[in-house]
């Protein structure tokens, strides 16, 4: 492991360096493009919030954070109850990734928007933040969170840890402490203590269990546990991150990580806006296979009945999140259980002709016609496939009547390389948000987020996003 910083000795710790930054930046050290990308991040997660917080995991999460204790520091999107700020950012994180349609940084395959937003609209609300002091604690936060997981892409799923949980609580510390002020000392304690809390395991995997829809919550509300700690005095290692017991030794073992990644170009180069928007509830990875399968229906007339076998060439690192055991992959047990499904999702798509929510009920997960689909889609690996900063999809489609389609998409949709536009960002949070507001909510929603540098107290934004 190799820790160095941007016009810092390379024996300075990367935790040192990223408190320093994060104490120093200002909103007018932003550039604007950027800030606008995150006003956009702010709209898809409230968005996917409002729609989990009419299923049952979004009432679950709601009652939890009621249990944890009393208060009235922040609200509980959807609901409106007001609870701690930690219990908050505990339930509105837990809903933003409850429908896996949240965003997702590619090279570092970390849900980054859900624990930075809703930690930030927590912390904003206890301490009466102005939209520019949560936007740039947000944008640093997020940003600090891609760096960390880029120094190490996929590692983390290798090893059968969900990074949105383990990395996205660094991220979250610092956007707690940025705005309760502490200083870069307390930050670096912050991170440290982070460290100690970082965590999240995929073996949901094997039944489709709710436990992975926590991860973004629990890393939201550890954060902000770790900057209390911080405010109070509490310290934490500096070199959580490179240390011999630090974040890569314990979770991943010995090996080259590439920790110049987290604290190279600060201020200089700003990745957390290459993060892809999902305009599919499903398992990121499988988007680009998805889009190739739904541009065969829509300019190839193809349909679900035409399909003889579907071939998939696949990155490697990506089967055992999507593909193995083929067995369970091609029965899931539960929704969540077949958005991680790739025979599963992509057969849906092809069934519906789309691939929305109605693809995850109990009643489409049971469809016979489905799963006779799913079992008709073949993974094999893409020796060609490239790192997993992109999504490549590959599909190759022989029929009953001899005909074969394939197509390749290079670049998933809603990547940088192949974005959602702004008003598809906006269409998707209206379709999420209608689950429970009306159209005039909808739209001041959307005005006070595009507005939002100017809003005094990010606690009127968020009253927004609560049903009447």
């Amino acid at each position: 492991m190799n820790a160095s910083s941007p016009n810092q000795s390379a024996a300075r710790a990367s935790a040192s360096v990223v408190a320093s930054w994060i104490a120093g930046l200002s909103f007018a050290d932003i550039p604007k493009s950027v800030v606008d990308d995150a006003k956009l991040r702010f709209l898809d997660i409230i968005g996917v919030s409002l729609a989990a917080s009419a299923a049952p995991v979004g009432e679950v999460a709601r009652r939890t954070a009621r249990r944890l204790g009393a208060g009235e520091e922040a609200t509980v999107i959807g609901f409106g109850d007001r609870v701690p700020a930690a219990s908050a950012a505990l339930a509105n994180g837990t809903m933003a990734h409850a429908l896996d349609f949240d965003d997702t940084h590619n090279e570092s395959v970390i849900h980054v928007s859900a624990p930075v937003v809703t930690a930030a609209l927590a912390a904003g609300q206890l301490t009466k933040a102005s939209g520019k002091a949560v936007l740039t604690a947000a944008i640093s936060g997020a940003e600090i969170t891609c760096r960390i997981g880029s120094a190490t892409p996929s590692a983390f799923h290798k090893r059968g840890f969900h990074p949105t949980g383990v990395i996205g609580t660094f991220g979250a510390a610092l956007i707690a402490g940025k705005l309760l002020g502490l200083d870069a000392r307390q930050l670096q304690n912050a991170l440290g203590i982070a460290g100690s809390q970082a965590a999240g395991i995929l073996e949901f995997f094997s039944d489709g269990s709710w436990a992975k829809r926590l991860h973004p919550g629990w890393a939201a509300h550890a954060g902000i546990v770790a900057s209390y700690l911080a405010t109070e005095g509490f310290t934490g290692p500096a070199t959580v991150f490179e240390g011999r017991y630090g974040l890569f030794a314990t979770h991943l073992g010995p090996g080259t990580y590439s920790m110049d990644r987290i604290v190279q170009g600060l201020s200089e180069e700003w990745i957390c806006v290459k993060t892809s928007y999902k305009p599919y509830p499903c398992g990121h990875v499988v988007h680009p296979f998805v889009d190739a399968i739904l541009a065969m229906y829509r300019e190839d007339g193809l349909r679900a009945n035409d399909v003889e076998k579907i071939t998939c060439p696949t990155a490697e690192w990506m089967l055992p999140i999507m593909c193995e055991p083929r067995d369970v992959k091609l029965l899931p047990e539960t929704d969540y259980h077949a958005k991680f499904s790739f025979p599963y999702s992509l057969a849906a798509a092809l069934y519906f002709g789309r691939l929305g929510v109605e693809a995850f009920t109990d009643e489409s997960i049971r469809n016979q016609q489905i799963l006779t689909l799913a079992r008709r889609v073949f993974n094999v690996v893409d020796r060609q496939a490239p790192d997993p900063s992109r999504f490549k999809g590959w599909v190759i489609v022989e029929t009953k009547s001899g005909k074969k389609f394939e197509r390749v998409v290079e670049n998933n949709w809603g990547s940088e390389s192949n974005p959602l536009s702004p008003d598809d960002v906006r269409q998707k949070f209206s379709e999420n948000a209608s689950v429970v507001l009306g159209d005039n909510q909808i739209d001041r929603l959307i005005a006070a987020v595009t507005r939002m540098e100017a809003i005094a107290d990010v606690n009127e934004l968020v009253e927004l996003a609560v049903r009447i």
